[in-house]
């Protein structure tokens, strides 16, 4: 129940956050001017149209803030998380079950090993015979 809580107000506070991000650049415009109400409708609509143009602008900075200063640091984090809580508990069972197949494996090497000593000298008896074949 509390992680439904929380993930509700985490949901509520990024779409704040994005809101602001992209309304509030959009009132820079406004701290070297004169606040002047429009008088008709058309002015009301040339200064939101400006307003948003300005915003769009600005867009991709903002992005990039949020990205950087928020987005970023949370993914490091469960990246390090991750690699200290998970990887090493898949680390520890992979060392566990080569430990237990290391026999098992140097058995089978050594077989491999037998098995290519004596197979070698007739590998290259046979291609030094093929070879002299060939130039006679």
């Amino acid at each position: 129940m509390k992680s439904k809580i929380q993930n509700q107000k985490f949901k509520i506070l990024t779409v704040f956050l994005i809101i602001s991000g992209l309304i509030l650049p959009s009132f820079s415009l406004a701290q070297n001017q004169i606040i002047k109400l429009p008088e008709t409708l058309a002015e009301a609509k040339k200064i939101g149209e400006k307003a948003l143009q300005e915003a769009w602008k600005q867009l991709p900075e903002i992005v990039e803030k949020i990205w950087e200063e928020q987005v970023l640091p949370v993914w490091q984090k469960m990246w390090k998380w991750f690699q200290e809580n998970v990887w090493e508990k898949i680390a520890s069972l992979f060392q566990k079950e080569a430990e237990k197949r290391k026999p098992i494996i140097e058995e089978e090497f050594q077989k491999e090993k037998e098995g290519l000593k004596e197979e070698l000298p007739q590998t290259t008896k046979s291609l030094w015979e093929k070879l002299k074949e060939f130039l006679k």
